[in-house]
């Protein structure tokens, strides 16, 4: 029998180990890079959960398992911006972000989130169509942020206080809690308000003792978070369509297979437009628990006013030209 010579012995090793290697990458074992751990602020009990969960399952059974997906509800993995920047650094996270964080990367991407900027699921999904939103995305993905979808709509923000608003003058002096960035500050003060910004986990008690007057939230986040116990005012002016970015790191998607990357951005749109649905829907529903549960709703603040008022945000920010830009290209104005 013929000896091989050490060499060829470690030759024969080495591409055993890298054929090896290989085998797993591509069956997504024992590889992070076919891994996604997806991190939001929600609960478990919020429709977008739900939803995430709908993305994680279709994502692996298209891919036989090949690309897995794990949903960490109520900021598990973390706080939303050191999440981001974690992504940035190429990490295999994903989050559930807004246009107002976002705009930390890229201003003008914030427009997204100012004042009666989209009002309606139809609106939003014109959004992928504009040439000057698509440049944003891809501004953001040079500075290592990929948007997978932003098909994830939580329907239109309301103000929740204890007293009763029917203007933005009824606003004055009131705290409100929102987000820290910008474009939330700026939007809240526009309509009248002082922003406060707090962490989403922090409204309830923030409520209770007193350290807010109120917080401007979606329908789905009050019985979510039990917050109709500390709030017994919603006003109903619908000062935000709150559309969110599903948001992982560009080198992490430019490592997968094509073929995944497709899968991972056609389940992440039909599951976020499902669930934007299904949100919508709900509402009525909601409504009538908050009504049983004591809440008094206005339903016809003066919105005119509101909308005057909510122009002073893109002013403080300059984003006027933006929002008229993408208006014009989504047919709006």
């Amino acid at each position: 029998m013929q000896r091989r010579r050490p060499a060829q012995i470690l030759l024969i090793a080495s591409l055993g180990a890298s054929l090896l290697l290989t085998a797993c990458s591509n069956s997504g074992g024992g590889d992070d890079s076919y891994n996604l751990r997806f991190n939001h602020v929600l609960a478990e009990s919020e429709p977008f959960h739900q939803g995430f969960e709908s993305w994680a399952q279709a994502v692996e059974e298209r891919t036989d398992g090949g690309l897995t997906i794990e949903v960490y509800p109520s900021a598990q993995l973390g706080v939303e911006e050191d999440i981001i920047e974690q992504i940035q650094g190429g990490a295999n996270i994903g989050q559930n972000t807004d246009a107002a964080r976002l705009g930390q990367y890229v201003e003008e991407v914030a427009v997204v989130n100012a004042p009666y900027f989209v009002d309606n699921l139809d609106e939003v999904q014109a959004l992928r169509e504009s040439e000057t939103m698509q440049g944003y995305l891809d501004e953001l993905e040079e500075q290592g942020l990929k948007v997978i979808s932003f098909n994830w709509v939580q329907t239109h923000r309301h103000f929740f206080t204890n007293q009763e608003i029917n203007t933005p003058e009824d606003l004055n002096g009131l705290r409100i809690r929102t987000p820290g960035a910008p474009i939330w500050q700026e939007s809240i003060r526009a309509l009248g308000a002082e922003p406060v910004a707090m962490d989403f986990g922090e409204v309830y008690p923030g409520l209770q003792q007193g350290a807010i007057d109120g917080a401007e939230l979606v329908y789905a986040n009050i019985p979510a978070s039990n917050l109709f116990e500390v709030a017994d005012h919603a006003t109903e002016t619908s000062h935000i369509l709150l559309v969110n970015f599903e948001v992982v790191s560009a080198d992490w998607f430019n490592s997968l297979p094509e073929e995944y990357q497709e899968i991972l951005i056609e389940e992440a749109d039909r599951a976020g437009l499902e669930t934007s649905e299904q949100m919508e829907s709900a509402i009525a529903e909601i409504k009538e628990q908050l009504l049983a549960e004591g809440m008094i709703i206005n339903e016809d603040p003066d919105l005119e006013a509101f909308r005057q008022a909510g122009e002073a945000a893109y002013e403080a920010l300059g984003l006027t030209e933006a929002r008229d830009q993408i208006w014009s290209e989504i047919g709006k104005g």
